[in-house]
């Protein structure tokens, strides 16, 4: 399993939107795009299809911009990931039956548990927890020792 790039940069979009989420603010994609490091146009289709999926909002103006649709406690990695893979994580490879010698077999039982454990992390881990992660980061850099 790895992490694509577009999933990369949903979350770091999502993880911004997080970060603002108590104090209200609706981001704008330019700002976004320029903390985050995202080309403007490519976080242009990944916002859209993160709506599309209900993971965020949209609002129109000159104050518009986007927002998250649920609290980021309850917004898992999978969550991101799965709108915007558009397929199932938990899928198992599966192969002929006339394939699996015993050797095979306990090789696809040892991924297929490693799959899953995967999956249970990223449905376990919330925005919210990489919010606390990051704010943990920027505290223990900003200490200093006498």
């Amino acid at each position: 399993m790895e992490l694509s790039c577009k999933s990369e940069y949903a979350l770091l979009a999502l993880l911004e939107l997080a970060q603002h989420y108590n104090d209200g603010r609706v981001l704008q994609i330019r700002e976004i795009a320029a903390h985050q490091s995202i080309p403007d146009r490519y976080l242009e289709q990944l916002l859209a299809t993160l709506r599309r999926q209900g993971l965020v909002h949209s609002q129109r103006g000159a104050k518009g911009g986007y927002f998250l649709a649920r609290p980021p406690w309850q917004i898992s990695l999978l969550d991101v990931i799965q709108a915007i893979e558009g397929e199932e994580l938990s899928r198992s490879r599966t192969l002929p039956s006339s394939d699996l010698t015993p050797e095979r077999q306990v090789l696809l039982q040892a991924w297929q548990e490693a799959q899953a454990a995967a999956v249970d992390i990223l449905q376990k881990t919330t925005l919210q927890d990489l919010c606390d992660r990051q704010a943990q980061g920027q505290q223990a850099r900003l200490m200093y020792y006498i």
